[in-house]
């Protein structure tokens, strides 16, 4: 029986129980980590930041939950011009204010790396995307395109398995937990990339970055928070947007992207037919996004 266990296998895998087949252990490794700097923010709060590229358009790039500037990269390879990525409040080695925080206090973290960078161009994942429907919601006319890969939730709460998971993750990493922190890690992980080098090349950079960094305290009262209290605020919004969910995905239900398409004017959806995007379909989403961006 093949199943996921830890600690990894020091040179990567995989392995497995029993007799069975082998192959090679290469993989594609995750990205290294590069050097990133901190920038003071107008309302006080210290945010690190990574900016790659050169020229023009400028693009930000906002992470999803208890996730950074590493998870986002991949989705920027087919993106001209200068690239801002940041981590918000509570993440990597951002401030961590003194709560309760909200979407509001979010959407001041990337309005201030947006407008320090002067992007006009932004894409949310999960996390990211309800914090950029909460920016564009009170300003409708900050960017000119945007971007929305696997909103997780809108104006209506996260439902419950996608709140268990996130409020398990957050307790792991304050107990310091490294088993627990890595057997809810992997649930991020299509089955078939699970015990594989890639699939643990990837679970030791996620895992290596939330031991070391941890999770601000604050970030479980946004669980039960929406991004926007009515989608209607979403109607002025001046920017191109694409909208981009994937079908049976629990943590971010495609029932999302459609009421955010649907709210957005003129907004493209893509709908991808099974989760774990990043890994199945990664080629095809770093092509879409690029040229959406690039125009």
């Amino acid at each position: 029986m093949r199943d996921f266990r830890w600690p990894p296998p020091p040179d990567g895998g995989p392995r497995t129980y029993g007799p069975g087949p082998t192959a090679p252990r290469t993989g594609r490794p995750a990205l290294p980590e590069p050097e990133t700097e901190l920038v003071a923010t107008p309302h006080g709060v210290l945010l690190e930041r990574l900016v790659t590229g050169v020229g023009h358009p400028v693009t930000v790039f906002a992470h999803g939950f208890a996730s950074g500037i590493a998870v986002t990269r991949p989705l920027a390879s087919g993106v001209v011009g200068r690239k801002v990525f940041f981590q918000f409040r509570g993440h990597g080695r951002s401030d961590a204010p003194p709560g309760p925080w909200s979407y509001g206090d979010l959407a001041r973290d990337l309005r201030a790396v947006a407008d320090l960078s002067g992007a006009t161009r932004a894409l949310g994942v999960s996390l990211g995307a309800a914090t950029l429907c909460r920016l564009l919601a009170e300003s409708p006319e900050r960017f000119d395109r945007a971007v929305f890969f696997l909103p997780a939730v809108l104006d209506e709460a996260r439902p419950s398995v996608a709140r268990q998971r996130l409020t398990e993750l957050i307790a792991a990493v304050e107990a310091g937990d490294l088993s627990a922190v890595a057997e809810v890690v992997s649930a991020e992980l299509p089955p078939a990339v699970r015990n594989t080098p890639a699939g643990w090349a990837y679970l030791r950079q996620r895992i290596d970055q939330l031991m070391r960094d941890g999770l601000g305290s604050s970030l479980d009262g946004l669980l039960d928070e929406v991004a926007v209290a009515d989608r209607a605020a979403l109607a002025a919004v001046s920017a191109r947007a694409l909208v981009i969910g994937c079908a049976g995905d629990e943590l971010h239900p495609v029932e999302v992207a459609e009421r955010l398409a649907a709210g957005l004017p003129g907004a493209t959806l893509h709908v991808y037919d099974k989760p774990g995007v990043l890994w199945n379909n990664r080629a095809d989403l770093r092509e879409r996004i690029g040229s959406f961006l690039n125009e």
